[in-house]
């Protein structure tokens, strides 16, 4: 796949399959911009991809994602391919969530996802290209236990995609989701065994994917082998969920 030279945003970099995605890209030559909340992660990620560029965002300030968009492409020099992969978790039993709690999820993951899209579509229309790919779940589909919200951020995510898919389809603009199942992460890794144990023995494959997993798959939507794929989720979960 060509993605040397491509012009590259990446959010909520600094996890584990945001550090994937950094390299997958870097790797093929692009040009990445990689943002994130904790400076600290940031300068680290910095230090082990030396060309990237870095910049602390938090993407619940909405109103500033419009700059946030034009400062980071005039420092890219362009936007091709934008990867909303940010995310937050504030888990609850819906009885006890607070309708706060609610807010901030849907208000990260899915309002901001949806702003970042808005303006660098504005991007891609001058490109006369481009290619968004959205990092949704296996619970935006299924549902979780004490997630209502994030699995409600993600399912919306997977609608909206759609929407923006028909509307800039002969834009030559591809919009497409990723939803990653049970993937290995700091988080996972602090699970304990016994629970680890009972979760992997529900995905089909016998473990728990890989930040490459996902990253690989992200790839290939970003890339021209994927130019007639549009609207989209690829599901990347070891047939835990089959769509």
């Amino acid at each position: 796949m060509n993605l040397k030279n491509k012009k590259v945003i990446i959010t909520g970099a600094t996890g584990g399959i945001g550090n994937s995605l950094v390299k997958k890209f870097t790797d093929n030559g692009s040009t990445v911009l990689a943002t994130g909340t904790k400076e600290e992660k940031l300068n680290n990620l910095k230090s082990k991809f030396s060309n990237i560029h870095i910049e602390k965002f938090n993407l619940d300030e909405h109103k500033n994602i419009e700059s946030f968009i034009e400062d980071a492409s005039n420092k890219l020099g362009g936007l091709d391919i934008l990867v909303n992969n940010a995310g937050i978790t504030l888990d609850n039993i819906s009885i006890r969530l607070t309708e706060e709690n609610w807010k901030k999820v849907l208000d990260v993951n899915l309002t901001a996802t949806f702003m970042m899209c808005k303006f660098a579509i504005k991007k891609m229309l001058k490109n006369k290209s481009g290619k968004i790919i959205n990092i949704t779940s296996i619970v935006g589909h299924t549902g979780n236990l004490g997630q209502a919200n994030y699995s409600a951020s993600k399912a919306g995510i997977v609608a909206f995609s759609k929407s923006l898919a028909i509307e800039y389809a002969k834009k030559n603009i591809n919009i497409n989701c990723v939803s990653p199942g049970f993937i290995k992460t700091e988080m996972t890794n602090k699970i304990n065994d016994e629970f680890k144990k009972m979760l992997i023995s529900k995905i089909p494959s016998g473990d728990l994917g890989t930040g490459e997993d996902v990253s690989n798959c992200v790839a290939f939507l970003a890339s021209d082998m994927a130019n007639y794929i549009n609207g989209e989720t690829i599901h990347v979960n070891g047939g835990m969920y089959m769509a």
